[in-house]
């Protein structure tokens, strides 16, 4: 079994350390949103999974010119975390965006900044920017000569203002430069993307998919991600049902999965049934079916075995059987699913690629 609880070997030892740079100029809504998506890496899968929340693989700080409050671009109040002086060189910067109209004047308005994300860079920082914040990093001079993306509306004030930028309008999401450490999401909302990219790559393929998952992550690449359903269990302190679930988890390919976990309880199979169903809210088979689905999602997403062979190595003699409910829990068929998702962590796994 795949325990999605657990870490992708290839996550961090230590909590990655993300700098998301604030400016009078941003909204509060993606700087934000970056904050959380950051902090969830690692952490909320297993809380949602299993009740319990795992390590966190990210470290995540609001951090400005001097630290102070301040009221950003749509009113709202923001605190920093600290000035940019006061922190050791981060494993990557996040520009969320600038609010500013695209013919708005640059020059000398973001010196401490431009010069703080060009000693990042030099010392080794991935620098990241969502939507107009692909700007900053023009004005900053870390573009020149690089394939470059920002928000339409603002691609003929880059294009004009910094003609060695190799701009790529109709793309999405790019990473160029020496080890791809220049990296760009160019719509309003694409700074999701930007935040999958960068978990991929920084803390791995799994975390990415968890977090698309929780949060439902529309990838402009690939398209609408389907609604994971996830198996959401109660926590209990009745230990008959918790070893019941202990052994479904590793067992739940077993022909007869209830009969087995009903032998186990020493309980009558109508007697444990009923108190499955009262302590976790799902009879034992509705929750044996969730693990199931939940695995074959990860079969689906990772390998590319025939539909038939994943509902063999679920405990499903019946293929066809097997496709349909996972077309009825989670709304696509099995081979849907392997299309729209398996194209998502293919996308990530070379996002993660890029970090060797």
């Amino acid at each position: 079994m795949v325990d999605s609880a657990k870490l992708h070997p290839s996550a961090p030892q230590r909590p990655v350390t993300v700098h998301v740079l604030v400016t009078p100029e941003v909204t509060a809504s993606v700087a934000l949103g970056m904050l959380d998506l950051f902090h969830s890496a690692g952490r909320d899968w297993g809380l949602i999974v299993g009740g319990q929340p795992g390590r966190s693989l990210m470290r995540p700080l609001l951090v400005s010119t001097n630290g102070q409050p301040m009221t950003v671009a749509n009113g709202v109040r923001l605190c920093p975390d600290a000035a940019l002086d006061e922190l050791p060189t981060p494993d990557a910067v996040c520009i969320p965006e600038l609010f500013v109209a695209p013919d708005a004047p640059l020059e000398g308005r973001y010196e401490t900044e431009c010069d703080w994300l060009r000693r990042s860079h030099a010392a080794g920082s991935l620098i990241c920017a969502a939507c107009s914040g692909g700007l900053l990093m023009a004005q900053a001079g870390l573009l020149d000569g690089h394939e470059a993306t920002t928000h339409w509306a603002y691609c003929d004030a880059l294009a004009e203002r910094f003609p060695r930028v190799r701009l790529q309008r109709q793309r999405s999401l790019v990473a160029s430069g020496q080890g791809q450490r220049l990296v760009m999401a160019g719509g309003g909302t694409s700074w999701q993307d930007l935040g999958l990219y960068l978990v991929a790559r920084l803390a791995g393929v799994d975390a990415a998919m968890q977090l698309a998952r929780i949060y439902l992550i529309d990838w402009h690449h690939v398209g609408q991600q389907p609604y994971a359903r996830l198996v959401a269990s109660r926590q209990t302190e009745d230990a008959v049902v918790t070893r019941a679930q202990l052994w479904a988890a590793q067992n739940y390919q077993q022909p007869n999965p209830v009969r087995v976990m009903a032998e186990m309880s020493g309980l009558s199979e109508r007697a444990f049934v009923r108190r499955f169903r009262q302590v976790t809210g799902l009879s034992p088979l509705a929750y044996v079916q969730h693990i199931r689905i939940e695995e074959a999602k990860q079969m689906l997403e990772a390998t590319a075995i025939p539909v038939e062979a994943v509902a063999e190595a679920l405990g499903y003699e019946d293929a066809s059987f097997f496709s349909r409910l996972f077309r009825r829990e989670v709304q696509l068929s099995p081979a849907a699913y392997r299309r729209k998702f398996g194209g998502l962590r293919e996308v990530l796994r070379l996002a993660q690629d890029a970090s060797g």
